[in-house]
């Protein structure tokens, strides 16, 4: 069986390597193959997966530095039946990659706003004066930078690898533990990520929800539910509804399987105390050298 896997492009960015790993893994397991397909933005590559153009994407979704990708978690919940199969943890390590001699002959910064602000304090450091100019992606400006010798881009040093471009400076990520968790999503769920799954109960499970009304204590009742029931919870995050100002959604990582009896009982709750609740599905966390 050959999959078709969606991803952030051009090639070489840091989606497309956990995309990477995940194939490798997948082949393992199963002995299926898969192929790559870019896309110019995270956003596109979970509508791809939706419109049945790919059968699974690989999303970031939180960085370490940075916290959580937006675009990611806004699109999630726009789409209906999307389901998480497996999410990768890979390591961070920036590079700034230019044609020009010295770093005093850069002028323009191009990359992701997340590997902007991840090197931020190094940028400003080492290159105080350039005009940062953010990308869709840590590759889409590398195709440039042979025409213009006094620019320069953050990406991967394998980016500049698969490029064949000069790289003026290494780990430039302003902390050393830089990790990016993707998540990898298809529509449902799929029975060749499934197959390759280990076979104990999946660790994470993510859902989302909005609100009955914006009211005091609004948010405890569902905190309650799984602090009552002993479930951990690795991470809150709030996004706005786009109806109101003031009117916000809630992302949350769950440290259960959905389906052990205490998840169980935490969903039925959960549904008498939300206006609209979504499980994006429970998996387990793969670890990225």
């Amino acid at each position: 069986m050959t999959l078709s896997i969606a991803h952030l492009g051009p090639p070489g960015t840091y989606t497309e390597q956990a995309a990477i790993f995940y194939i490798d893994w997948l082949s393992k397991s199963t002995g299926d193959e898969a192929i790559l397909c870019p896309y110019p933005s995270n956003a596109q590559t979970l509508r791809s997966v939706a419109q049945g153009q790919a059968q699974l994407a690989v999303v970031p979704v939180e960085n370490s530095i940075e916290g959580s990708v937006t675009a990611t978690l806004d699109t999630m919940w726009q789409l209906d039946g999307l389901q998480i199969q497996l999410a990768l943890e890979l390591p961070i390590a920036h590079a700034l990659i230019s044609c020009a001699a010295t770093l005093d002959d850069i002028k323009t910064v191009y990359s992701h706003p997340q590997a902007l602000a991840q090197c931020q304090r190094w940028l400003e450091q080492f290159l105080p004066t350039v005009q940062i100019i953010p990308s869709n992606s840590t590759t889409e400006a590398l195709v440039q930078l042979e025409q213009d010798p006094t620019a320069a881009a953050i990406s991967s040093q394998r980016a500049a690898q698969l490029y064949h471009l000069p790289m003026l400076a290494n780990d430039i990520n302003d902390y050393p533990d830089n990790r990016t968790r993707f998540w990898v999503v298809s529509q449902g769920q799929l029975s060749a990520a499934k197959e390759a799954l280990p076979s104990t109960n999946a660790t994470h499970t993510s859902l989302a929800f909005s609100l009955p009304a914006n009211e005091p204590g609004a948010l405890v009742k569902q905190l309650q539910v799984f602090a009552h029931l002993g479930i951990n919870l690795s991470r809150i995050e709030s996004r706005p509804t786009k109806r109101s100002l003031g009117e916000y959604l809630f992302f949350i990582d769950a440290e259960a399987y959905a389906f052990e009896p205490q998840m169980q009982s935490a969903l039925a709750e959960l549904t008498a105390h939300t206006e609209i609740l979504k499980i994006f599905g429970s998996y387990h966390v793969l670890q990225i050298c």
